[in-house]
């Protein structure tokens, strides 16, 4: 049976204490996912956004997707003031992770690598900065398994002792808004993942 990501989410926003204001490392595989989550959970949340995604190649892709997060921080009027914990281009972080992997189709193994890879790197800075919870915008993505990604949270949050925040944003029309968001914002929307091999699937 599925678990209701969106439907935890929502029960542990309304258990927060009143008055006080989690510190929540989130991570962002790009601008464009990252709108509707922060809209959303800046009412809730301090946010730092973490952008590491050592997937996306080749590096001028990187800091075009980097460019663009920019921009929409820059922009964007949010409940909080929202940091950007920037990373430098780390391809070759991806590369030695899914060595092996590089004939596995779209969706399978080698993404639940890459998800995985991120999500560790976000958990262990949320336990070096103190942060209440830690959590990704990937599960915005109608491309990406909110139960694959949620479960690997999970695991993380216990290794490193942060909380994970449980979420499937696509829910509550949270995909369509972000659309919204990039037209009204001008953002740039790729139309692959990241990594070479999903952009040869998309051609």
């Amino acid at each position: 049976m599925k678990n209701n990501y969106e439907k935890e989410l929502s029960a542990l926003l309304e258990s927060l204490p009143e008055g006080e204001t989690p510190k929540l490392l989130l991570h962002s595989c790009c601008g464009p996912c990252s709108s509707y989550v922060l809209e959303y959970l800046s009412e809730f949340f301090q946010i730092t956004l973490l952008f590491y995604n050592p997937n996306i190649q080749p590096r001028e892709e990187f800091q075009k997707r980097l460019d663009c997060q920019k921009k929409l921080l820059e922009k964007m009027d949010l409940k909080r003031p929202v940091k950007l914990m920037e990373c430098l281009w780390r391809g070759e972080e991806f590369d030695t992770a899914v060595k092996g992997l590089e004939g596995e189709k779209e969706g399978g193994a080698r993404c639940t690598v890459c998800f995985n890879l991120r999500l560790e790197e976000t958990a262990k800075l949320a336990k070096e900065g103190g942060f209440d919870y830690f959590c990704t915008t990937l599960t915005l993505s109608p491309h990406k398994d909110a139960q694959r990604i949620n479960r690997l949270g999970k695991t993380l949050s216990e290794k490193y002792g942060v909380d994970w925040l449980p979420s499937d944003f696509k829910k509550r029309d949270g995909y369509k808004r972000s659309l919204e968001l990039s037209a009204k914002y001008g953002l740039y929307r790729q139309n692959w993942c990241g990594c070479s091999y999903s952009r040869r699937r998309e051609g």
